[in-house]
């Protein structure tokens, strides 16, 4: 048996919530993570749309994440 481990080069997530502020924790929390994974901010791509029964906003955001160049 034998075990390979891999870098992780480039991971995209993505968020949604209710409020800009919850949005940003969620988002901040996840940097937090992936920090330890040697990853950092790329690119932030981010949205805001009416919820489609209650009208009322939903953020979105799409963060891509790369290895840091060390």
């Amino acid at each position: 048996m034998s075990i390979q481990l891999e870098r992780i080069e480039d991971k995209v997530e993505c968020f949604e919530a209710t409020s800009l502020k919850e949005l940003e924790q969620r988002i901040n929390d996840k940097i937090d993570v992936n920090k330890a994974l040697l990853l950092e901010v790329a690119h932030v791509n981010h949205h805001v749309y009416p919820h489609f029964k209650t009208g009322q906003p939903i953020y979105t955001a799409v963060v891509h994440f790369k290895a840091k160049q060390l």
